[in-house]
Parts: C-alpha cells; structure tokens; sequence
C-alpha cells in the first residue's frame, strides 16, 4: 500500500494501537545468553533477528534497551512503506533499501547510522527468504563497520501463523514471549570467497541455533 492519505493514516495509527495493547498484554522474558544488555548501553550493535519473528521488535527495544537509538533496514516496497511508517510511529529511525550486495547504498547509510552510535536491526532472510537462509549483506556490514553481531530469536508460547514464506509468527494477546539474546559475534575480515562463506554460516548457524519452533 502507498503510505499516504487518511486513510493510510488512520491504518497506521491502528496498527499501531493494536500492537501496543497486544505487548502490554504479553509477559516478556529475556534470556541474554551473551550478556548483550550491559554492552548495548556502551556501543552500538546489529542486532540479526529471522523475518517471521520481527513483529514486536520495537516493544522489546522500548522495554529492554530504553532510550537507546535504533533503526532497522526495510526494503523499498508498498509493505516495506507501511513497516517503515510503523517504526517511525514507535520513534525509531529507518534506512530503506537491500541488503544485498547490489544494495551498496544502503549499505553505506547503515554503516553511517552504525558510526553514529545507533543500533541497527536487520532480517538477514527478508524480505521475500528463503526462510533461515542468511543473505551477505549483513557480512558485509559487519566488516565494514567493525560492529558486533548480535542473533536474536523470539520463542512464542502460542501464536497464529501466517500463510507467507517464512510461516510468519503473529503472538496471541496474553502470551509468553522469551527474547533470546545469543552469544555476540566479531566478524572476520576475509580475502577469499570460500572464507566470506564461512563467515556468512558462521552466522547463520548461530542465528538457527536460537531458534526452537520453524
């Protein structure tokens, strides 16, 4: 959908209402396996979360990282404009475009918004998958950067799944959520092709291994 006119305005501004009822609803539990929390207060960080479990992203910032900033990397599309305008709606910034190789811009803007003492959120798999398969860009990122990686899963005691790609997650109102915070990753410089792939399933390994329900 183009983001524009009231009644966008008026989708947006329910969407967003909504999401805020369902996170008060919901008990939130984190499990910072990597002790991430005390290092994000000192420095920024990418945080690398699975497409179908980005949904209440914002919330768990408000409520785990306070008044810490943070954008997140959405695609140039209709759904992208909407995701975006939501994002914005919780006060977090957005870069758009791809994470991909060809995706040099927007790569650049992301290593700047890094520099600038701001988190970055990317879905390494979004926005069309496959599914848990980690795309370069975000490698790339990280070396350019020089910023850690952080993989994050969210587990859900129950939810709706939705008929998409990746079986996207929609959490039940009243629900448990656990926020699985792994262990940080430093990503290596590397001259070969053969060693950039292992760096990518370096990290896709890690990313795959929090999470309990595909």
């Amino acid at each position: 959908m183009k983001i524009e006119g009231w009644r966008a305005r008026w989708l947006i501004g329910f969407a967003y209402r909504l999401l805020r009822f369902l996170a008060r609803s919901i008990r939130f539990e984190v499990h910072d396996r990597g002790e991430v929390l005390p290092v994000a207060a000192q420095r920024s960080l990418i945080f690398a979360v699975w497409h179908n479990r980005l949904l209440l992203l914002c919330s768990i910032f408000e409520r785990f990282l306070p008044g810490q900033p943070a954008a997140a990397l959405i695609s140039v599309s209709s759904d992208g404009d909407f995701i975006a305008a939501l994002v914005e709606r919780y006060g977090y910034g957005t870069v758009r475009g791809s994470s991909s190789r060809k995706g040099a811009s927007a790569l650049l803007r992301l290593a700047e918004v890094l520099g600038s003492g701001t988190h970055l959120v990317i879905t390494p798999d979004g926005p069309r998958g496959p599914a848990y398969e980690l795309s370069p860009g975000v490698i790339f990122l990280a070396q350019k950067s020089k910023a850690t990686v952080i993989p994050i899963s969210l587990e859900f005691s129950s939810s709706w799944r939705a008929k998409s790609w990746d079986r996207f997650f929609v959490p039940l109102p009243f629900c448990h959520v656990r926020v699985i915070l792994g262990t940080p990753l430093d990503i290596h410089e590397t001259e070969t092709d053969e060693a950039f792939e292992q760096e990518r399933k370096r990290l896709q390994d890690a990313m795959v291994s929090l999470v309990e329900e595909k």
